[in-house]
């Protein structure tokens, strides 16, 4: 069974960036898209950004367009999410998910199989 494992989370401020990564374990890691959602206090799990098995397709939410890059390195086993920037309103808990059953990454948060714990990102102003 898949695991997942965040981190790189911390607090930064504005205009600043960070890479958060996440680390996988349990099954081949080449044959799960992967995606980043974050979620802010009393607000829903949202789509951040999301990478196809082989990595040579990203997408991205129009918030972070232009400012976050998704990448899959599958020889490490690991997916990161490099964030320039950086606005307050990035802040929020950054989650990885893995999916193994679609070629073309979802949006959907109900669409992912495996969650990873969670990492804290904190732009202050």
């Amino acid at each position: 069974q898949v695991q997942l494992v965040e981190s790189g989370g911390g607090l930064v401020q504005a205009g600043g960036s960070l890479r958060l990564s996440c680390e996988t374990s349990g099954r081949t890691f080449s044959e799960y898209c992967m995606g980043w959602f974050r979620q802010a206090p009393g607000r829903d799990r949202d789509f951040v950004a999301a990478i196809t098995r082989g990595g040579g397709a990203s997408y991205y939410a129009d918030s972070v367009k232009g400012r976050f890059t998704i990448s899959k390195d599958n020889a490490k086993n690991t997916v990161y999410l490099q964030m320039n920037s950086l606005k307050p309103e990035d802040t929020a808990v950054y989650y990885c998910a893995a999916d193994e059953h679609r070629l073309t990454p979802s949006i959907r948060s109900a669409d992912y199989d495996r969650w990873g714990q969670g990492t804290q990102v904190t732009v202050s102003s």
